[in-house]
């Protein structure tokens, strides 16, 4: 049975496509769409089941085929003869299947065919391969013997999942995992941890702890990169004195967009400002927020992850998602960023200040973060001091938590203005201007905790700094 298919091509390919749909028995055309935005609304009404877009459509990028996707359509790149560039660039959007734009009906329903046997457009084998001729790859004629020839002529179409791992595509790329190889030749043999730096509204010092943290999980032997995602009001650059003209996190999402963004890139945008320490600074204005998409972001992230043994976000306190919005897929959402980062986190650190209007909202961010991520929390509380709560701030604190939100361990950073006024002025981190400082040595420890090693702090000295405030 036919499925029904719509198209979306550059005006130049209009009568190729058109070639390449005569005589289709696995598919039936029922739109021409002009431009993206009329594709999305036939998709999104349930008008087509596949969709076939050429790699120069305007406006196309990741976030445009994963809608499509979630519209339950299953997506055919088109791109000319031996155009590595454009096959590239599909791929890197996450298209199910490349088909070269001069191939035949009959190559056009081989690949449809195989889509068909892939329900809801998962990536996966088509079948065992044993009718397939070479190793997971499409027949388009469902004859073994052509296969091979069609491929020295480099004209079989390609399932993303068909080329074997070390072999070259066919039209010429190199697999996925070469790619990655070459890319970063220093790169981390493991994949980095993700740290999320969240907390309550207030200035409970969420951009210091990242910055911080960050500074002291970096060394010139481990690559950290911290990424500024606060889309209300990004500080990140301010604090290390890094200039944001071009924001590195908004550059990085765009190359998401359009599917250039590699771990080569993603270091270029990312400068170095510590040894091992790399800075993708954030939004100059918070008005710019659109640019900072979620499924970019994702994407951004994960190459992340691919350069780095520690990736640290810091982003908004806002997690509230608009009704209206939420019902259009393809509306921006401005606490997306945050959302986002929270569900790529493999850990997070929940920050508010220790006074009781900041414990408050830290007890309500608490009861919200189970449904918002499955990565570990850790509660930092930080300008812990007497004055707002009394003697032995550390030990009413940790009670208040214990028994508001059952918050069993928590990590206390202790009110020290001096040195935060000190780094902030100089544009430096507490390791920098203060290593000796009370609050340096609480994100020290914090650092030792996130990474699961024992901190070289000793606990008397720890101690000494409430003894030092109660006596002020």
């Amino acid at each position: 049975m036919s499925r029904p298919l719509v198209t979306a091509v550059a005006p130049r390919w209009e009568s190729q496509v058109a070639a390449l749909l005569g005589g289709s028995v696995q598919a039936r055309l029922v739109r021409r769409c002009a431009d993206l935005p009329e594709l999305l609304g036939v998709t999104r009404a349930g008008l087509a089941e596949v969709a076939l877009v050429s790699h120069d459509l305007r406006g196309m990028d990741r976030e445009s085929v994963q809608a499509l996707g979630a519209a339950g359509a299953q997506v055919v790149g088109l791109h000319p003869r031996e155009d590595d560039d454009a096959a590239r660039t599909l791929r890197r959007w996450g298209i199910e299947a490349l088909l070269e734009l001069d191939s035949t009906t009959d190559q056009l329903d081989a690949v449809l065919l195989a889509l068909r046997e892939r329900p809801g457009g998962e990536h996966g084998d088509l079948d065992d391969g044993g009718d397939r001729g070479v190793s997971g790859s499409t027949d388009p004629h469902g004859v073994e013997g052509d296969v091979s020839r069609q491929r020295s002529a480099g004209r079989t179409p390609l399932l993303l999942d068909d080329a074997p791992q070390g072999q070259a595509a066919p039209d010429g790329d190199a697999a996925p995992d070469e790619t990655d190889d070459e890319a970063g030749g220093d790169e981390p043999s493991e994949e980095g941890q993700v740290v999320v730096v969240w907390g309550p509204h207030g200035s409970t010092g969420r951009t210091t702890i990242a910055v911080n943290l960050a500074s002291e999980l970096a060394s010139p032997t481990q690559r950290v990169i911290l990424i500024d995602a606060d889309t209300y009001g990004a500080t990140v650059a301010q604090a290390l004195a890094v200039l944001d003209e071009s924001p590195g996190v908004a550059a990085a999402a765009r190359a998401a967009d359009q599917g250039t963004l590699d771990p080569e890139a993603l270091l270029h945008l990312a400068p170095q400002v510590r040894p091992g320490l790399l800075v993708l600074t954030g939004l100059p204005r918070a008005d710019r927020w659109t640019e900072l998409r979620e499924t970019a972001l994702a994407d951004v992230i994960q190459h992340a992850r691919a350069v780095a043994r520690w990736v640290v976000i810091d982003v908004a306190p806002t997690v509230e998602q608009d009704e209206e919005l939420s019902f259009d897929t393809s509306a921006p959402r401005r606490n997306g960023a945050t959302l986002c980062a929270l569900e790529e986190a493999d850990r997070v650190l929940v920050v508010g200040s220790g006074d009781p209007v900041g414990l408050q909202r830290l007890v309500r961010s608490l009861d919200a973060l189970p449904g918002l991520t499955a990565a570990r929390a850790d509660v930092v509380v930080t300008r812990v001091r007497p004055g707002p709560v009394g003697p032995e701030p550390g030990r009413r604190i940790s009670e208040t938590l214990r028994r508001f939100a059952g918050t069993d361990q928590v990590h206390l950073v202790p009110e020290d203005r001096d040195a935060l006024d000190a780094a902030l002025l100089h544009g430096h981190t507490l390791s920098e201007t203060r290593p000796s400082s009370p609050a340096r040595e609480s994100i020290r420890t914090l650092a030792h905790l996130v990474t699961g090693q024992r901190g070289p702090a000793d606990p008397a000295r720890r101690r000494r700094w409430w003894l030092r405030r109660g006596a002020s």
